[in-house]
């Protein structure tokens, strides 16, 4: 067994205490010791209770919450934990109440749009902030709705509302002149052409010149984009591709054109195709270039004259803020305004492809009449490949997004082309659409069932945004007099 404190010490002094010590002495002795330990230990406990009398009195010092909390703006706040009672039940009731249901948002810096109605925060977006973050890879939006749902509000908004930071806008087809007022508010210019008027476009311009291009490369440069749009406007009118020997009839035609005159126009263009120069042997060019010329000369002689058969009264200026071709004045003809949308598309592309150009929105309005065309619809396809090239984001705005399945035959190259805008956008904005267009609508997006039954529900001005893997529901919210200028039932209200 071990000894006890006190046995240690007696055996201790036991083993120091001289050899026939009187038993007093020892005892005398052994009291004084144990007198010596036991003041000893109240000097310690002493000490410790006087430490423990400062810690008491400091803490008594402090200052703590009351029991029932603070009151004002700093209520709530109790020293207690929060105890609330245990509650079971389902993961499908409970989803509902999850507290972090809504997503955290795309952040602050770029164009407000309105509402997230989900967090009730503020909702921002901007294709090149996105972009410039990572967040997305292309900077194309589709956007669908039907009639009277805030599609075209919202276009309006997204475009004008950037103008601040810099972008510039492009319409390159307007078939209701809707964007006409806009354009002419935030200073920039309408194009308006149509039969009766004064206006004129001539196909073969030079267009906008980068001011990095030298003389070769723009020579070049111009000479293929006049073929191709030559080739172009022949193919939208013969509603067919051209042959090789109708290339070259083109080519020689046009070549020739341009010998002539410096900026020639598109009637000598088709006088030189129907009659070639008189050495052609045997008269085969005007053979194999007969069915283009007649199509080319609808534009300059037949039933779409007027338009295309002398030098342009109208100019595209790249520096506007905003310019937009305004087709109502034709929309009643599909064949022509694809033809007006093509000649502004020649021009639209020499000034994305100026390296100082900038940012800009290029906006595809009533796209359903525009796929209809496979030369214009190849244009657009280019154009969405090369939006991050040109610096450009493209907004395809559609009434359904089953429009799409409208395009050529199934399984065919122009559905293919119209199927892949749709990838090549990976902002997906949709608006209220009918019953029966939902399980297209999903199937093209790939909507969960409740985005799916969300889409019939939808108000005006709110639409469903997704963007790469993300969705959001938000209200956009419009300043009075944007919708004074963006307004489009002013013929049905009377107001």
């Amino acid at each position: 067994m071990r000894n006890t404190d006190a046995d240690e010490r007696m055996h201790t002094a036991a083993l120091v205490e001289p050899h026939g010590e009187p038993r007093r002495d020892r005892r005398a002795r052994r009291q004084s010791a144990a007198k010596i330990e036991a003041d000893a230990r109240k000097a310690k406990q002493l000490e410790a209770h006087t430490r423990w009398r400062a810690e008491r009195d400091e803490a008594r010092s402090r200052a703590y919450l009351a029991s029932s909390g603070e009151s004002g703006p700093a209520q709530l706040r109790m020293p207690g934990l929060l105890r609330l009672p245990k509650h079971q039940d389902t993961s499908a009731t409970l989803s509902g109440h999850y507290p972090f249901l809504a997503e955290a948002g795309l952040g602050s810096a770029g164009v407000f749009v309105g509402q997230d109605l989900y967090s009730g925060g503020s909702f921002v977006y901007d294709p090149w902030v996105l972009y410039q973050r990572g967040l997305i890879t292309a900077p194309n939006i589709v956007l669908a709705g039907i009639v009277g749902s805030g599609k075209s509000s919202l276009a309006k908004s997204l475009y004008t509302r950037s103008l601040p930071f810099g972008r510039r806008v492009y319409v390159p087809g307007d078939p209701k002149g809707e964007h006409t007022a806009v354009a002419e508010a935030v200073g920039g210019k309408a194009i308006i052409l149509g039969h009766g008027l004064r206006n004129r476009l001539n196909p073969l311009d030079e267009g906008h010149r980068a001011a990095s291009s030298s003389n070769a490369e723009w020579s070049a440069q111009l000479t293929a984009r006049r073929r191709d749009l030559i080739g172009a406007l022949a193919e939208t009118v013969l509603d067919r591709p051209l042959g090789p020997l109708e290339h070259t009839a083109i080519d020689l035609a046009l070549a020739d054109a341009v010998r002539s005159a410096k900026v020639p126009i598109l009637p000598m263009v088709v006088d030189r195709i129907l009659a070639p120069n008189p050495t052609d042997d045997e008269g085969r060019l005007a053979e194999d270039g007969r069915l283009v010329g007649h199509a080319l000369r609808r534009l300059v002689a037949g039933d779409l004259a007027g338009l295309f058969d002398g030098p342009s009264t109208v100019r595209f200026d790249p520096s506007l803020p905003m310019v937009s071709l305004d087709l109502s004045r034709v929309a009643e003809n599909s064949t022509l305004i694809s033809v007006l949308m093509t000649c502004s598309s020649a021009w639209m592309e020499s000034a994305l492809a100026d390296p100082a150009g900038g940012q800009r929105w290029v906006i595809y309005d009533e796209a359903w009449r525009l796929m209809a065309y496979p030369a214009l619809l190849r244009r657009m396809d280019a154009q969405w490949r090369l939006a991050r090239h040109f610096g450009i984001a493209n907004m395809l705005i559609f009434h359904k997004l089953s429009d799409l399945d409208n395009v050529g035959d199934s399984g065919s190259a122009m559905r293919a082309l119209a199927s892949s805008l749709l990838a090549n956008a990976e902002t997906r904005i949709v608006y209220r659409q009918e019953p029966d267009q939902l399980g297209s609508t999903a199937s093209a997006l790939g909507l969960t069932r409740t985005e799916q039954k969300l889409l019939p529900t939808l108000g005006t001005g709110q639409g469903l945004w997704r963007i790469k893997g993300r969705s959001f529901v938000v209200q956009h919210q419009l300043h009075p007099d944007e919708l004074a200028a963006f307004d489009t039932t002013s013929r049905m209200t009377g107001v």
